[in-house]
């Protein structure tokens, strides 16, 4: 039986195109039988493809000159006709590494895609990745090949935003799921895979959220400012519900979802982006910050233009770790070029220009 694998960057634009239309990932987990006889099947013939079909799953578009990437059996099930690209198949993978999309139609399940997108990239570049999918927002799928090609999503962002555009969703992935593809590639080649994965973390809301994580979370010797050493780490959108008293400060808000919350230092750490210009969000904000402020939490608040300066970001670094009892200490020669070089990879995962 012929089957039609979608991998690589097609099947992240998949991803991302099920997420905007859905809000989730609405495909079918396979067996293992079914899984081998997909990939067995997986020899491609270009006048049975129904690309109509696939630009309506958002896996492909007719403007895009990357083509469509697929999986095929073996080399000899190779066909060179555009618009699709061939790889194929390394070998046995491991079980849940494709998903049932249509009949006849799979595609690489988001921890394969991850895995296979990231040959190449650094480890920024990759962390956004995964955090985008561990996380609740999903980027449009039309940003898929520019950021792959190195490029800046949209053209027209505006130089010294940190802003991106994207979509609610439900996760797509699991820490487990990703893990479990970690051990799964073993090659140096996915060596930056591996080490992201271990940085990696769930509850990311947006794009820049996810680059305020990957900016202070990680250890220092990535160029990063090591709050993750400290004792209950860097918690995203961690929820703490308020007292009486700071119910009563907060006029009535039950609660505050922090963006990135720091138990050893009893920091808050706020990304004030375009919604927060709204009046009706600065009162709310105002709100929950008296209520944080009332259960001994510190609202740290960091703007478009703070994230994506290195000297101003290390700044509310010190402070978050002096506030946990300890001090910001470097071990290593070449800091600022470190630092410059991972926000810069922070934002090209997320198609962002240099800071």
């Amino acid at each position: 039986m012929e089957a039609l694998v979608i991998i690589d960057f097609s099947a992240l634009r998949g991803v991302r195109s099920a997420r905007r239309a859905y809000g989730s990932l609405p495909w079918g987990a396979v067996g293992r039988v079914e899984q081998r006889h997909a990939i067995e099947g997986c020899v491609p013939n270009a006048d049975m493809v129904d690309l109509d079909d696939l630009a309506r799953l958002g896996m492909w578009a007719p403007n895009e000159s990357e083509g469509l990437h697929v999986l095929v059996a073996s080399a000899g099930a190779r066909r060179a006709r555009a618009p699709m690209l061939c790889h194929v198949c390394p070998g046995p993978l491991p079980l849940g590494a494709i998903m049932r999309v249509a009949p006849g139609v799979y595609c690489s399940s988001p921890a394969y895609t991850a895995l296979k997108c990231s040959r190449g990239r650094s480890v920024p570049e990759i962390l956004v990745l995964l955090l985008e999918l561990l996380g609740s927002y999903s980027l449009p799928p039309e940003a898929t090949f520019p950021i792959a090609w190195g490029g800046v999503w949209p053209d027209e962002v505006e130089r010294k935003s940190v802003e991106q555009i994207h979509y609610p969703s439900e996760p797509v992935v699991t820490i487990k799921e990703l893990q479990a593809m970690a051990r799964y590639a073993k090659s140096s080649e996915y060596a930056n895979f591996r080490t992201a994965v271990r940085l990696a973390a769930t509850g990311s809301r947006s794009p820049a959220e996810s680059i305020m994580y990957g900016m202070f979370a990680p250890p220092l010797r990535f160029g990063a400012f090591g709050i993750s050493s400290l004792k209950g780490g860097m918690l995203l959108n961690h929820r703490i519900d308020f007292d009486t008293t700071s119910l009563h400060m907060a006029s009535g808000v039950p609660y505050a979802v922090c963006d990135a919350y720091i138990p050893a230092a009893h920091i808050d750490t706020e990304y004030n982006g375009i919604g927060h210009e709204e009046e009706n969000r600065r009162i709310h904000d105002g709100q929950r910050n008296n209520g944080l402020k009332g259960m001994g939490v510190t609202v740290l608040v960091i703007n478009r233009d703070q994230m994506r300066d290195i000297v101003a970001l290390e700044a509310i670094a010190r402070s978050i770790h002096k506030a946990a009892g300890g001090l910001l200490r470097y071990r290593y020669s070449g800091v600022r070029q470190r630092q410059t070089a991972w926000l810069n990879g922070l934002r090209a995962g997320s198609g962002l220009p240099p800071a």
